[in-house]
């Protein structure tokens, strides 16, 4: 079998009982069960969950994106070997932790194979959240540029690239396009303080102003965990992505749970500790992929100015990166996992015959 058959490429194909369309993201694909299999398996398996609640399958990919683009390569490899099952085993890891810790549940209900979760549908909180431990990234390339204001906080002079920030930073944008904030743009993925989530809660889809000190709570705590664990396995966390929703449990109580992922090298930032000792970062997150990007193209303009994307869509397109390349993004996904997760990473030869094969006998999703 080669190395591309085991990649999981297309993964919203999958004969799972549905009466909605496949729901397809960069990477997960989403399949709603119908209300009657919803019922079934709330009852059978005993899920904490209203008998009503929408449930649906959610399968990961290999595919692997940057720059708004998703990447392939040579030998028909459409996505990362066993990038999936990283981003999935690293999501589970410290979802569990949360829980052992106190902190909020997840969406997740089940996880009946590494590629695959059951999820509830939970209402989105509209915030990406962001939390920042060190100046990197976008934000010291504006602060290169001499902006010193940051979602409405004030950050210090005289802060070197990479350093290590003297507190941990919530720098919050929009998730989707947000219509009638006053001071907020109506596009995705803008920068917004925390006075706008504040005199606007309801328009982010906070059931309470309360729950604004909740959710930077969960931010906060559920950031600590992650660093203090990696701590343990010399890993340095940079910086994260945090997604929150609501979602009501069999007794009929809403809460704030996390959604998406968490703590992943799609999501995060991860340094190797002993380089960065030494004054280098080593990234262990999909920031390698970037840096290859941009070392690869002769012209690495066209992946950072918005203003040709349709050269970038193109060049995605037309261009079948080299084998190897990928490989070193794999070597970095499944390293990662199998330190924080201390174990050797469940790989598939054929993820998407085991998938079904689960679906069909163990949960009767499939005819």
């Amino acid at each position: 079998m080669s190395l591309a058959d085991k990649v999981l490429a297309v993964n919203n194909d999958l004969p799972i009982r549905t009466d909605l369309p496949v729901h397809s993201g960069k990477v997960r694909s989403v399949y709603w069960l119908t209300e009657a299999d919803s019922r079934r398996l709330i009852q059978e398996k005993g899920y904490d969950v209203a008998a009503d609640a929408p449930l649906a399958i959610m399968v990961i990919s290999d595919r692997i994106s940057a720059f708004e683009c998703i990447w392939h390569g040579e030998g028909g490899m459409n996505g990362v070997p066993g990038k999936g099952a990283a981003l999935n085993a690293i999501s589970n890891h410290w979802f569990k932790l949360f829980h052992e810790n106190g902190l909020a549940d997840s969406h997740i209900l089940d996880i009946p194979h590494p590629f695959v979760w059951i999820v509830q549908k939970a209402k989105p909180v509209m915030i990406e959240a962001i939390c920042r431990q060190y100046i990197t990234g976008s934000m010291w390339r504006s602060y290169a540029k001499g902006e010193r204001e940051f979602c409405g906080i004030q950050i210090a002079d005289n802060l070197q690239k990479d350093q290590k920030l003297p507190e941990l930073l919530i720098t919050p944008s929009t998730k989707g396009i947000l219509k009638g904030i006053p001071g907020v743009p109506e596009v995705d993925d803008v920068n917004i303080t925390r006075d706008d989530i504040i005199n606007n809660h309801e328009a982010f889809q906070f059931r309470s102003k309360e729950d604004i000190a909740v959710y930077e709570k969960l931010l906060k705590e559920g950031f600590d965990v992650i660093s203090s664990e990696l701590e343990k396995i010399d890993q340095v966390f940079v910086d994260t992505k945090f997604e929150f929703g609501y979602v009501t449990d069999a007794s009929g109580n809403e809460k704030l749970i996390y959604m998406d992922e968490v703590g992943t090298p799609d999501s995060s930032r991860i340094w190797d500790g002993p380089s960065y000792r030494e004054g280098k970062v080593i990234e262990n997150s999909k920031e390698v992929f970037r840096q290859e990007l941009l070392n690869y193209f002769p012209d690495p303009d066209i992946l950072i100015n918005k203003d040709r994307m349709e050269e970038r869509y193109a060049l995605a397109k037309d261009n079948a990166l080299p084998a190897e390349l990928l490989q070193k993004v794999s070597d970095t996904y499944v390293g990662i996992a199998e330190k924080i997760i201390g174990e050797k990473l469940p790989l598939s030869d054929n993820p998407k015959a085991e998938i079904i094969e689960i679906l069909r006998d163990q949960y009767a999703l499939i005819d």
